[in-house]
């Protein structure tokens, strides 16, 4: 019997981050899940001004996918004008429908939290993004009063939420939280903090949940 192809998951980076440094960033990550799920990342549409803490020997500059303030980001801001949002959902999109077919999408911290979105657009029947479940890593649930409609019902769709426990960007207590909006989450915790975990108990519970969505699972 041929082997089932690998699972295709869109990747969506961070803030301050792109799709060249959430690679370099998922090396292990990608390694554990060789064979069995596939990465693709993309870059968020809007770029961000320079800083000191940017790698000057990169060549991509920092992007987010919105902002709560004039060209800046903070997770627990409740920002009452937030810009840029749909133009990434657009941008999500697109990709999905350029570089697909893809099974699901993962998502790290700002990109997780956006990956959560479309879940929920998903889950009520968006024909703009055809995926089947998420990966979210350091998620967390946009507290602009506009997003508020996105978890307002239960997200029906399979996720499985990575919570670093001693994580001081993204708390655990906000990605808990935001587990909480989706119907039968998996949370898998870890002891670290603001990164992508791929120890070998972290690969367990990865190919756990991919698993259930390989070509063929459930099928004799």
């Amino acid at each position: 019997m041929a082997e089932a192809r690998p699972l295709r998951l869109l990747a969506l980076h961070g803030y301050r981050q792109s799709a060249r440094r959430l690679r370099q960033r998922t090396g292990a990550l990608r390694k554990a899940l060789r064979g069995r799920a596939e990465l693709v990342a993309i870059d968020a549409p809007h770029l961000l001004p320079a800083s000191a803490e940017d790698d000057p020997e990169g060549d991509d500059p920092p992007r987010g996918w919105w902002f709560s303030g004039p060209g800046t980001f903070e997770a627990g801001e409740a920002a009452a004008a937030p810009a840029g949002l749909e133009e990434s959902l657009s941008a999500v999109a697109a990709a999905l429908e350029e570089h697909g077919p893809f099974d699901g999408l993962l998502g790290f911290s700002q990109g997780a939290a956006l990956a959560a979105m479309v879940c929920a657009l998903r889950a009520r029947g968006d024909p703009r993004f055809p995926v089947a479940f998420a990966v979210l890593v350091a998620a967390f649930a946009s507290r602009a009063p506009a997003h508020g409609h996105f978890y307002r019902e239960p997200i029906a769709l399979p996720t499985l939420h990575v919570v670093g426990d001693t994580d001081a960007v993204i708390a655990a207590a906000l990605s808990r939280e935001l587990a909480r909006c989706f119907v039968e989450p998996v949370v898998l915790t870890h002891p670290g903090g603001h990164f992508i975990p791929a120890a070998p108990a972290q690969r367990k519970a990865y190919l756990e949940f991919l698993e259930r969505f390989c070509p063929g699972a459930g099928q004799v």
